[in-house]
């Protein structure tokens, strides 16, 4: 049987600025998935994260399947409609186009999809899923803990125990500058982990979409959204806050070695209120609001199994609501602080590549047309300086 793993995620309003769903908002998108459960979907969860609603499916229709992703956009339309009448901020923020035709990426919402031969036998005795949804933050802001997770024996020992694991992986990575079209490049660990550091260090340029098993090339571990709003949009219209699927144990990493570099590292990444400084993503339960100073990036993580029909566990496991994670979301939030008392200077806002989807750029280019830019020679000449009161 060959199982689809969908993963949809979309802002589309919330009260009090960019917060959290309403209730009335989730359950419009509830109502809308759970419609076709039973039908063409086997299963399904909707949760949230920040003020972005997640929808997480399974079926046997494959990735990029045209009514699969039409209805996550008829559910982020109908709470879309909800947001809308009760007033919520930013209703709609992420559906950027008016009527996709089937297939709903690049159209705004984050998208990771895998399908893989779900048999429940040889080398995959049973699925074990973990989703990863984050908000207030790039695509490229899982690059370092996952890259940790299936490259490093420091953070997963599976990488000398397991002789499948031993053969590393090979990482798809996405350059998102390129707008024209998916520009990708495969490369293999642990022959080629310079060159994957090398362009994973720039996590606003080139972003994970997917790994695979070198053990079994045809199994495919993770998928992770690279979507850039702004090269939809052409201008600032919130993060990309991605999505990521795991699938865990046995021949890949298992859980706790997915997990230890969020532990230890709780990397810089860029994101933040409005998108334009750099903080660190920060674990939080699944289902949790976004009301810290400065709107600091969120990450969840849910896990489950799938049985031989396709259809998720009935009890799931909250991986960052363990106690445990109170002392890393601490060192987080003074890591936060610490950071914005650096206010505008510097590494704490984005590159500039970033900003120029911003009004810095209007900024910018009205010192440049007020001609308020002048030469040393100009000035020792003593030529009069448009705009600069200067002779």
């Amino acid at each position: 049987m060959k199982l689809t793993i969908s993963v949809l995620k979309a802002d589309i309003g919330s009260p009090g600025g960019h917060t959290k769903p309403a209730e009335r908002v989730l359950e419009a998108v509830r109502a809308t998935v759970r419609r076709a459960q039973g039908d063409y979907l086997i299963d399904h969860l909707v949760t949230y994260t920040g003020d972005d609603i997640a929808i997480i499916m399974t079926h046997d229709r494959g990735v990029n399947d045209p009514r699969i992703h039409m209805l996550a956009w008829s559910a982020f339309q109908e709470g879309t409609a909800v947001a809308q009448q009760r007033g919520d901020y930013a209703a709609g923020q992420d559906l950027l186009i008016d009527a996709p035709s089937g297939n709903i990426r690049g159209a705004g919402p984050a998208v990771a999809e895998i399908e893989f031969e779900h048999k429940l036998a040889e080398e995959r005795p049973a699925e074990s899923v973990m989703v990863f949804t984050a908000d207030k933050c790039g695509p490229g802001a899982y690059n370092l803990p996952v890259y940790l997770a299936f490259a490093d024996p420091m953070y997963c020992g599976g990488l000398i125990l397991k002789p499948e694991m031993s053969k590393g992986f090979r990482f798809r990575i996405m350059d998102m500058d390129y707008a024209a079209s998916d520009r990708l490049i495969d490369l293999v660990t642990p022959e080629e982990m310079y060159s994957v550091v090398a362009l994973l260090r720039d996590e606003t340029r080139f972003a994970i979409e997917a790994i695979f098993s070198r053990a079994y090339p045809e199994q495919q571990v993770a998928a992770i959204s690279t979507q850039r709003l702004h090269n939809i949009a052409g201008k600032y219209t919130g993060k990309d806050d991605p999505v990521a699927i795991i699938r865990t144990q046995g021949i890949f990493p298992a859980p706790e070695e997915v997990l230890m570099p969020w532990a230890t590292v709780v990397p810089f990444v860029t994101g933040d209120c409005r998108g334009s400084h750099v903080m660190p993503i920060t674990p939080y339960p699944i289902n949790s609001a976004v009301r810290t100073p400065y709107c600091q990036p969120i990450v969840s993580a849910i896990g489950f199994s799938i049985d031989r029909e396709g259809r998720f566990s009935e009890e799931t496991v909250d991986f960052f609501a363990d106690p445990y994670w109170q002392d890393v979301r601490r060192v987080a939030h003074e890591k936060g602080v610490m950071m914005r008392q650096q206010g505008w200077f510097g590494v704490a806002m984005a590159n500039n590549a970033e900003l120029s989807y911003t009004g810095l750029t209007k900024i910018y280019e009205a010192l440049e047309a007020g001609k308020r830019f002048y030469t040393r020679e100009h000035e020792i000449a003593g030529v009069p300086v448009e705009g600069h009161g200067r002779r």
